[in-house]
């Protein structure tokens, strides 16, 4: 059986730590899909109300500084940034990207990793 992937947006404040969502899918085009739409999706919702959510989209969260929705974006939407990514998954290796709100100690994880459907 083929390999499937995974993906999944976490928050912690240091002390807890919370899984906003996860998804499984066929291949890493579609985990770093995923990832990236939720990482735009929480940039964009930064001070405004989420209104384009999908069935299979993270909780939003609340981001007290522009940094972390910053990040998020850029990480998103930089060719550089999502080629290495791409490249991380198909070797094997696991995708993890954080931001941290400074403000107050969040930090939001976007991870995916591929792994057998039994793994998942």
């Amino acid at each position: 059986m083929r390999a499937r992937y995974a993906a999944e947006v976490t928050v912690s404040d240091g002390r807890r730590f919370a899984s906003l969502g996860r998804v499984t899918v066929r291949n890493r085009r579609l985990a770093l899909l995923w990832l990236r739409r939720q990482a735009l999706r929480l940039a964009n919702a930064h001070g405004c109300a989420v209104s384009d959510a999908s069935p299979g989209d993270v909780r939003p969260v609340r981001f007290h500084g522009s940094d972390a929705p910053e990040g998020l974006r850029f990480w998103a939407t930089d060719g550089r940034r999502q080629d290495d990514a791409i490249r991380a998954l198909e070797a094997g290796f696991p995708l993890l990207f954080t931001v941290v709100d400074p403000a107050v100690g969040l930090s939001l994880t976007l991870a995916g990793w591929r792994g057998s459907p039994a793994d998942l």
